[in-house]
């Protein structure tokens, strides 16, 4: 069973690549066109209305670029995302990923900072919540229950700002760039003032989404690698024992 998943994993990775440079080279308006199914768009449209913000927590599942697109539709969006180290990586980035109502804002410090702004404001922001962060810029907490270093800022934003916080995914329904929109409510607990029990929340929500359908979850991507300290645990993926 494992060996059948982890051959649909990588059909499904390879998809979402073909698929990622179609979108990147296409109108939008084509693009949204391959959303056949739209489920929670009143909602998210009912959060930014209520003028305290938008927090949009989108797992890699799916197609997430295609999430962007659905966004930056629905009015300004500021996206973070992890820069490439070279130059020429994040000035293609900001090529394909930009246009009209899109921000792109780093995943670090000073640019972070923005967000806040963006929040306060009534804005929406995007945030890949599943990506590992550095050591010291997130808590463990479990994902599939095993230990996993989660970002806290989410948590920080929500907290602090009062924004609205949502899940948001667009999942494959059908073959040639058939996707089906979702936008879902997290648990309250994302806010909480405890960063272990909002993290534990937020993968709690990840979790249940890349169950639906555990082929479309990034499974390529090692989110494991940094183990608790006091664990005495090495990096799994410097051995055969992978956790997944």
């Amino acid at each position: 069973q494992r060996s059948v998943l982890h051959r649909q994993v990588l059909r499904s990775t390879a998809m979402q690549a073909v698929e990622t440079l179609r979108l990147w080279t296409r109108p939008r308006q084509d693009n949204l066109a391959c959303l056949v199914e739209r489920h929670g768009e009143a909602l998210y449209d009912a959060a930014l209305a209520a003028g305290k913000g938008v927090i949009v927590a989108a797992p890699h599942h799916g197609n997430w670029e295609l999430l962007n697109q659905w966004l930056a539709s629905r009015g300004p969006i500021a996206i973070v995302y992890k820069a490439p180290e070279e130059a020429v990586g994040d000035e293609f980035l900001q090529l394909v990923r930009g246009g009209d109502n899109v921000r792109q804002v780093r995943a670090e410090g000073p640019a972070v900072r923005q967000l806040f702004k963006v929040l306060k404001d009534g804005g929406a922001t995007g945030i890949l919540p599943d990506q590992q962060p550095k050591a010291g810029d997130g808590v463990f907490a479990p994902f599939f229950g095993i230990e996993a270093l989660t970002m806290t800022l989410v948590n920080r934003l929500a907290e602090r700002t009062g924004a609205t916080v949502l899940y948001g995914w667009c999942e494959r329904i059908g073959p040639d760039m058939q996707f089906a929109l979702h936008i879902e409510p997290a648990p309250p607990a994302v806010a909480d003032p405890d960063p272990r029990v909002a993290a534990t929340a937020l993968n709690a929500g990840l979790e249940r989404i890349a169950r639906r359908d555990p082929s479309q979850y990034q499974w390529t991507y090692k989110r494991y690698t940094l183990r608790p300290p006091e664990s005495g645990e090495v990096d799994p993926y410097a051995t055969e024992e992978h956790p997944h």
